[in-house]
C-alpha cells in the first residue's frame, strides 16, 4: 500500500530532505520525446524510480485537452503583453528610449540596459578567442609533453603546469597589477589550510579569513595600492582589461573555503573510501585523496582555472582533482549537443531583448497607468530575463571547461517558469552553489536535524554572499520564510498517508500555486523591483477588482501550470529520471 501510494502522486510531492544530496549514480541511459527537453543530469537517473509502477500517462485525458487550450490562450496574451507595452507607438515609450541601443533582429532596438548581461554580451568575442586561445595551447602542449610521459600514466595530471602558467598570465591580463592582490589572498588562505592541517582551528580561520576578506575588498572596491603607501600609488595604472576584480572574487572565494575544508577532511579521513574505479559525478566530491596531492600547484591549478575563474559554475577541489587524475569520457555528440542548446538560450534571450523592453520600463519606472495584468508581465518577463542573463554566460562557461575535457556541474536544471516547488526551485537553480551550500554549510550545521535553524543562516549566507545590502538580506529571510509553508504540508500531508488519494495532486497544485507566488515576491524583491517596486505592485494588484479578478485568473492559470509541470515529472519518472527539482 505504501509502495502504491508514493508512485502514484506527483514526483517532486514524494518525500525529500532539504537540500539533500543526489541519490547514487548508475550508468544513465539518454532521455527519450518530452524528457529530453530538461537537459540532463547523469546523477539523476534511477533504476528504483525506473522499476516502481506509475500511473498511465494522463497527456491525452479530457482533463489536459482542457488544458491544452488554456496554455494556447494564455501563453500567446502573456507574449503580447510586454511586446505591446514595448511598442514606440506606447504614450510612455519616450520615458525609457534612451536606454534602448541599436539592435541587429529586424531594425528593432535592444534592451541592454542590464549591466551584467551588457558587460557578458560586449565581451563574448573577446570571451571566445580567450577559449579558442586556451583549447589550442591545451592541445599543443598535450602533443609536447607525450615524449615525457609515462606510457602507463592515463591521468590529465600533466596538464598542471600548463593550467597554472596559463592562468597566472590571464590573472594578469585580466587584473593587471592586481593580480597580484589576489595571489596575496591565494597564498595567505593556502597558508592557513596547511597550517592548521586536520586541527579544527583550519574551518574556523578559513571562514574568519575569507568572509573578512570579502566584506573588506567589498566595503573598498578591492583597493588600491595607493591606499596602502602613495610611493605604490604607480602600481594603480595598470588595471588591465577587466580591472573590477573583487567582482569576481565571491566565486572564487567558494573555491578557497572548499580547498581548505576538503584537505581539513582528508587530513581527519573523513569521506568515501577510493574504490579504484571510475567514479560518478556525485561520489567524486566526497572520496578525498592523499594529502600529498593537497599540494600548491594545484591548488593554484584549481582555482584559477580558466573556463571556470569568472563566472563558475562551482566545482570542489575533490572533483577537479578526480577528473584531472582520472579523467572522465564527455562524447564529442554530448558537447555538440549543448553547444546547440547554450546558442539556442542565446538567441532566446537576444529576441526577448528587442521585443520586450520589460528591463528598461522597471529601471524607469516607466509603469505608470498600467493595468494589474500589465503590471505583473512586466515582472514577470523581467525574472526570466534575470534566468537566461545567469544562464548564457554560465552555460558559455560550461561548455568551454567541456571542451577542455572538466565536466562541472550544471548549473540551471529547468527553466525558471517549469518551477513549483520551493526547495526544488533550489536545488535546480544555480545548482552548483547550491552543491556547495549543502557539502560545506547545510550538512556541517546538521541538516535536518536542525532544518529551520540552517535554512535561515544558509540564506542569510547566500543573500549576504550575493551583495551586502538590505534588499538581497530580505530576499534572503522571505525565502527561508516561503520555504517553511512547503516543509510543514510535507509533514502534515505525508504521501505515505494520502498520496493514494485522488485529491492529492490537486490540492498539490494548489500547494504549487501559493509556492510559486511565493517564490515569484522574494526574487522580484531581491533582483528585480526592491522592496518599494514590490510594495507598489501590490498596490496595484489588491487596491482595485480588477486587480483582484486578475490576481484569480492569474491563479487559475497556475493551477493548470502546475497540473502540466507534475505531468512532466510523471514522464521523467517512467524513464528512471529523478531530478528532484
Amino acid at each position: 500500500m505504501l509502495g502504491d501510494a508514493v508512485v502514484t502522486m506527483p514526483t517532486d510531492l514524494r518525500p525529500n530532505e532539504a537540500f539533500e544530496l543526489d541519490s547514487p549514480e548508475q550508468p544513465p541511459p539518454k532521455p527519450k520525446g518530452l524528457a529530453r527537453l530538461t537537459v540532463d543530469i547523469p546523477s539523476s537517473y534511477s533504476p528504483q524510480v525506473k522499476a516502481a509502477s506509475h500511473p498511465p500517462p494522463r497527456w491525452r485525458t479530457p482533463e489536459f485537452v482542457v488544458y491544452y487550450v488554456v496554455f494556447c490562450t494564455v501563453v500567446p496574451v502573456m507574449v503580447w503583453i510586454p511586446y505591446r507595452l514595448s511598442s514606440p507607438s506606447h504614450p510612455n515609450y519616450p520615458f525609457y528610449e534612451r536606454w534602448l541601443s541599436p539592435g541587429w533582429i529586424f531594425g528593432r532596438k535592444v534592451d541592454v540596459s542590464d549591466a551584467q548581461y551588457r558587460s557578458f554580451r560586449t565581451g563574448l568575442p573577446s570571451l571566445f578567442l580567450l577559449a579558442s586561445a586556451f583549447l589550442g595551447l591545451q592541445q599543443f602542449y598535450g602533443i609536447a609533453a607525450r615524449p615525457i610521459r609515462s606510457l602507463t600514466d592515463r591521468s590529465n595530471l600533466y596538464q598542471v603546469p600548463f593550467l597554472v602558467g596559463f592562468s597566472t598570465l590571464m590573472l594578469f591580463i585580466l587584473h593587471g597589477t592586481s593580480a597580484v592582490k589576489v595571489l596575496l589572498i591565494l597564498s595567505i588562505n593556502y597558508a592557513i589550510a596547511k597550517s592548521a592541517a586536520g586541527s579544527k582551528a583550519n574551518p574556523v580561520l578559513t571562514w574568519v579569513f575569507d568572509g573578512l576578506v570579502l566584506f573588506a575588498i567589498e566595503r573598498h572596491s578591492g583597493f588600491r595600492f595607493s591606499t596602502i603607501h602613495s610611493v605604490l600609488s604607480p602600481l594603480d595604472a595598470w588595471e588591465g582589461v577587466y580591472p573590477r576584480w573583487y567582482i569576481s572574487f565571491n566565486i572564487t572565494m567558494l573555491r578557497l573555503i572548499s580547498f581548505n575544508m576538503d584537505y581539513y577532511w582528508a587530513c581527519r579521513r573523513v569521506g568515501l573510501p577510493d574504490t579504484g574505479g571510475a567514479m560518478p559525478d556525485k561520489q567524486r566530491p566526497r572520496v578525498p585523496h592523499i594529502v600529498e596531492f593537497y599540494s600548491f600547484l594545484h591548488y593554484i591549478a584549481y582555482v584559477l582555472y580558466p573556463p571556470l575563474y569568472i563566472a563558475g559554475p562551482i566545482m570542489t577541489f575533490n572533483d577537479f582533482m578526480w577528473q584531472l587524475r582520472r579523467p572522465i569520457s564527455i562524447s564529442a555528440q554530448s558537447t555538440l549537443g549543448y553547444s546547440a542548446r547554450f546558442l539556442a538560450c542565446l538567441l532566446t534571450l537576444e529576441a526577448v531583448l528587442h521585443y520586450m523592453y520589460v528591463v528598461a520600463i522597471k529601471d524607469t519606472k516607466a509603469w505608470v497607468g498600467y493595468s494589474a495584468a500589465e503590471l505583473c508581465m512586466v515582472g514577470f518577463w523581467n525574472l526570466i530575463i534575470v534566468w537566461l542573463k545567469l544562464l548564457v554566460p554560465w552555460r558559455f562557461f560550461r561548455l568551454w571547461s567541456l571542451f577542455a575535457g572538466i565536466d562541472p556541474p550544471e548549473n540551471m536544471v529547468r527553466c525558471m517558469a517549469n518551477n513549483y516547488s520551493t526547495l526544488g526551485f533550489w536545488r535546480a537553480w544555480h545548482r552548483s552553489y547550491n552543491l556547495w551550500i549543502t557539502r560545506y554549510i547545510y550538512i556541517p550545521l546538521g541538516g535536518t536535524q536542525n532544518r529551520v535553524f540552517t535554512v535561515v543562516l544558509v540564506f542569510t549566507f547566500v543573500a549576504l554572499w550575493h551583495d551586502l545590502s538590505f534588499r538581497l538580506l530580505a530576499w534572503g529571510w522571505l525565502v527561508s520564510l516561503f520555504i517553511m509553508p512547503e516543509i510543514v504540508a510535507r509533514y502534515l500531508v505525508p504521501a505515505s498517508k494520502y498520496g493514494d488519494k485522488p485529491w492529492y495532486r490537486h490540492v498539490g497544485a494548489v500547494g504549487a500555486v501559493l509556492s510559486i507566488l511565493m517564490m515569484m515576491t522574494a526574487n522580484l524583491i531581491g533582483f528585480v523591483l526592491g522592496t518599494d517596486g514590490m510594495k507598489y505592485m501590490l498596490h496595484q494588484v489588491f487596491d482595485s477588482w480588477e486587480g483582484i479578478r486578475f490576481l484569480l485568473f492569474a491563479c487559475a492559470c497556475l493551477f493548470v501550470a502546475a497540473q502540466v509541470m507534475f505531468e512532466y515529472r510523471e514522464e521523467e519518472a517512467r524513464q528512471g529520471i529523478s531530478r528532484r527539482c
